[in-house]
């Protein structure tokens, strides 16, 4: 074997470990024998000071850990409690405070892994959370201290996408003082809202409500906008991307952001082929929002069919807004005409809060009909006529009517792939972009630098697009109102001496962190872009690619101790 691929498996003669056992109330404690747990820690080879805290995530349990830091001159610290996804960078950060480098901190999942796996199993959990304390100890022992990565930023951000969500994010930028880059691949800003009637249950009109947003961004002159644009290359990472334009055939445009947020938004499905449509005896909710905008409706018998290329093998999603917008449009029909005859057809209705049920209530008020029909079973549309079964009696019926409108859900933007491969951002399988967690970063994406809000997520109301506008800018200002890019330490590392460019982990990395220098005939990994997964480390067949707090001594003393 190389004489540098040897590993020293000794432990260091210094090694002064705490150990913390948390009994996180009952949810550890109430299954296992922490008190067990903490006697035999203290036995372990390097610690020197062992503790059984109720709670080591409260102000008590941090001080204690800073107090016995100070005291008995620790030089490791591993905390045995829960998952260290929510809890590890509270305890590094105590740890730093207390003088320890945040790095030489160990923690151990006793509580995922151990007391709720096994709750009717006391005994065996408490041998299993000892022997993970164990693992935990071992590789604490061959910690190493590590210095954080730091970067500088650019305070300017991209936004990509003139809708309701876009111009909303780059006012809220704009007002926290940052310069803003807007770019709108349409001739003018406003993105749906351009072709939608009426707002409620505000009961304003669309075209006025946008038109104050366009004019506050553009009264803003730390905003520039791009009008008939599109984003061509970009390249960089977190704090300073580089971005190409490209308006039309002019000329490219070449700008330097330190965040991108994409606000592209989503297009209603054109229905072809879908009962009859031809746009004019049969037509969507947004042509029906036309005529209603520009005086031409005059249907005195109406059909809306729900779901109409919605909840279906290959669409199988439901768009949310759709029934929203088909009982307001009904509405407005009937305040128009109140003799006008409106019929909806739904699979179900949803109406999300409290001030939409309260529309539907309304619209039956005025008259409006609801039937259900059965998805299995489909309306026809012929003749003049929508002919349908409902489910519940068994019977079939007959509607005339002179006009079918049908609800059809918002689907992804067909330029949505091409700036997912660019920006190196996921998608799901309905094409629209998919955020880092549903629950606790519904706003970013698992690119760093790269934030997310309106219909490009998943179809959204105009107040929701609004508010998720506005919540994206104080995720952007929580990355560009720092003096200065910090990320953790533990990322991948090529040893230049023994790669030998054989581009493996180059073909593994899914964050395009690692690059090959064809003057050195080795790779290199980007720091900042490098996000830790460890997929170089595993391929390496020299293990020239490692990955810090997970390296091979440190990963094999875990499994020794075992």
């Amino acid at each position: 074997m190389n004489e540098k691929r040897k590993e020293k498996t000794e432990q260091p003669d210094d090694l002064r470990i705490g150990v913390f056992i948390c009994d996180c109330g009952s949810n550890i404690a109430g299954h296992l024998d922490c008190s067990a747990v903490t006697e035999y820690a203290a036995s372990l080879p390097g610690v020197v000071f062992a503790k059984e805290n109720l709670y080591t995530c409260s102000e008590a349990g941090i001080t204690e850990i800073q107090k016995a830091i100070s005291e008995h001159e620790l030089n490791r610290v591993v905390v045995a409690s829960c998952s260290p996804r929510t809890h590890q960078p509270l305890f590094q950060s105590s740890c730093a405070e207390a003088g320890m480098n945040p790095y030489l901190f160990e923690m151990v999942n006793i509580r995922d892994q151990c007391s709720w796996v096994h709750m009717q199993e006391h005994a065996e959990a408490t041998e299993k959370a000892k022997e993970l304390v164990r693992m935990g100890v071992a590789k604490a022992a061959f910690l190493e201290p590590q210095k954080d990565i730091e970067a500088s930023l650019l305070s300017r951000v991209l936004v990509i996408g003139g809708g309701v969500a876009g111009l909303s994010a780059a006012e809220a930028l704009a007002d926290m003082a940052l310069e803003v880059i807007l770019v709108e691949k349409e001739p003018k800003a406003g993105g749906l809202l351009n072709q939608i009637n009426q707002l409620v249950p505000e009961g304003v009109k669309a075209a006025e409500y946008v038109e104050r947003i366009i004019e506050s961004v553009n009264s803003k002159s730390n905003v520039t906008v791009h009008l008939g644009t599109e984003v061509k290359a970009i390249a960089g990472y977190i704090g300073n991307y580089e971005i190409t334009l490209q308006r039309g055939e002019g000329e490219a445009i070449q700008e330097k952001v330190g965040c991108i947020v994409v606000a592209t938004g989503a297009v209603p499905l054109e229905p072809a082929g879908l009962y009859g449509y031809d746009g004019e005896r049969v037509i969507t909710q947004m042509q029906l929002e036309e005529q209603l905008l520009n005086g031409q409706f005059k249907a005195q018998r109406v059909v809306m069919i729900q779901c109409a290329g919605a909840r279906v093998p290959g669409r199988e999603y439901c768009s949310r807004i759709c029934c929203m917008i088909a009982v307001k449009n009904a509405a407005l029909i009937k305040d128009q005409d109140p003799e006008a005859q409106v019929h909806i057809l739904y699979r179900d209705i949803q109406m999300y809060g409290t001030e939409k049920e309260r529309m539907l209530w309304d619209a039956r008020g005025k008259g409006v009909r609801f039937d259900v029909y059965d998805p299995e079973k489909p309306p026809e549309v012929k003749d003049g006529q929508v002919l349908f079964e409902q489910p519940i009696v068994g019977t079939k019926r007959q509607i005339p009517c002179d006009l079918v409108v049908l609800s059809t859900p918002l689907v992804a933007r067909e330029g949505a792939s091409a700036l997912s491969q660019l920006l190196r951002i996921p998608m799901d399988q309905n094409g629209f972009f998919l955020e880092a967690h549903a629950k606790l970063r519904p706003l970013d994406f698992a690119t760093d630098g790269v934030f997310l809000c309106g219909s490009a997520r998943y179809p959204a109301t105009v107040a929701e697009a609004r508010s998720q506008g506005l919540g994206v800018a104080s995720r952007v200002a929580t990355v560009l109102f720092k003096d200065k890019l910090v990320t953790s330490a533990l990322v991948a590392e090529i040893d230049p001496e023994t790669c030998v460019g054989c581009l493996g982990c180059l073909d593994m990395c899914p964050y395009g962190a690692i690059e090959f220098v064809p003057e050195k005939g080795i790779c290199e990994v980007n720091t900042i872009l490098c996000k830790g997964c460890g997929c170089c480390a595993a391929t390496c067949p020299s293990q020239s690619a490692t990955l810090k707090g997970f390296k091979p001594k440190q990963l094999l003393s875990q499994i020794r101790a075992i």
